[in-house]
């Protein structure tokens, strides 16, 4: 399973009618709006459809840059750096959120939707954006909706939110070499057989066969 496929196994959930409406209204200086890309390697294994469609995704703008410096400060809460591996930004899991946002849609609307009830939330709680807040305000608000069991009713959207953005960061992560070393997977790794062993061979009296 690739990364792309990884993301696509996550589960949908809507936010509140109200965060979502509000949602809709784009950013003046965002969406769709024509960025520089570079050529696309060939990969072996890969249409040359999915290498066009690749660049084309690639080729326009989702998030605003405030939004993803929200994305940004979330994703290395989620994942900070530590003395094993690098954050979710060092691996570049923002960017891998704006791309997958924009190869399948149907994240769009409640990303974006998250993204602006935490300003609004981090507004009226300490007349801030979540970008702009401390660090231990920003981790107070985390607090607030990073466990659904414990969260209260007010938050519930951002607790749908945060698990959203929360399972994006992590497969984002999880699928890059700096993510791999972080569990630390090896693959598979030469063995040497020494034989039956001599308690299954007795088991079935063989053990003074020779071959």
């Amino acid at each position: 399973m690739n990364r792309r496929d990884s993301i696509k196994a996550l589960g949908l959930t809507a936010l509140s009618t109200a965060v979502l409406v509000e949602a809709c209204k784009q950013p003046e200086n965002t969406s769709d709006k024509p960025i520089p890309v570079e050529e696309p390697k060939v990969e072996a294994g890969r249409e040359q459809w999915e290498v066009e469609r690749d660049k084309a995704l690639k080729s326009v703008k989702y998030f605003s840059d405030h939004e993803m410096a929200t994305i940004t400060v979330l994703a290395d809460i989620i994942i900070p750096k530590d003395d094993v591996s690098g954050s979710a930004s060092d691996a570049k899991v923002p960017e891998f959120i704006e791309f997958i946002v924009k190869d399948i849609p149907e994240h769009k609307i409640p990303m974006r939707g998250g993204l602006k009830w935490l300003d609004i939330y981090c507004f009226n709680k300490f007349q801030k954006s979540f970008v702009e807040a401390s660090a231990t305000e920003q981790i107070a608000i985390v607090d607030e909706i990073a466990y659904p069991n414990k969260a209260k009713p007010e938050v519930q959207p951002g607790v749908v939110f945060f698990n959203r953005m929360r399972d994006l960061t992590a497969s984002g992560f999880y699928t890059t070499e700096m993510g791999v070393k972080d569990i630390g997977y090896v693959g598979n790794s030469p063995n040497q057989w020494a034989g039956v062993p001599a308690d299954v061979l007795k088991q079935y009296g063989m053990q003074n066969v020779t071959i």
